[in-house]
């Protein structure tokens, strides 16, 4: 996968597409949050890279990721969609949070199918875009 050029298309791409191949049955997932985000943010950049996808807008606002082992507790098939904040978000939803430099915490949440792709996962996406612009 050539993967490290920075994809601003609307479009799926092939490094995208590739990305998959490992777990087809995620693929419709990521695609429906790609279309929401990229309806809301036309001009957001995708980074292919080996273990994850990151989203752009100036900074990295969130992540993509596939399982890349067996977790204990995880379903067998899902993505990771990760995103930074200032500050630590409660949910039960969010798996786990970080905090790798100080007022910057990585949250991530294991997402299986379409329909967690919600509102509520958008607005922490969006409020995750927002920081990233700020930063």
């Amino acid at each position: 996968m050539a993967g490290y050029a920075l994809d601003i298309t609307n479009q799926i791409s092939t490094d995208e597409l590739l990305f998959f191949n490992a777990v087809p049955a995620m693929l419709p997932v990521y695609e429906a949050l790609r279309g929401k985000l990229t309806a809301l943010y036309p001009d957001m950049g995708f980074a292919v890279r080996k273990t994850q996808i990151t989203l752009r807008n100036r900074y990295g606002f969130a992540m993509v990721s596939l399982p890349w082992r067996r977790v204990k507790g995880r379903p067998r098939e899902y993505i990771v969609v990760s995103f930074v904040l200032s500050y630590r978000k409660a949910s039960p939803r969010i798996e786990s949070s970080v905090e790798p430099y100080p007022n910057r915490w990585t949250h991530h949440v294991v997402i299986t199918r379409m329909d967690e792709v919600d509102g509520e996962l958008m607005s922490w996406l969006i409020e995750a875009y927002d920081f990233a612009m700020i930063k």
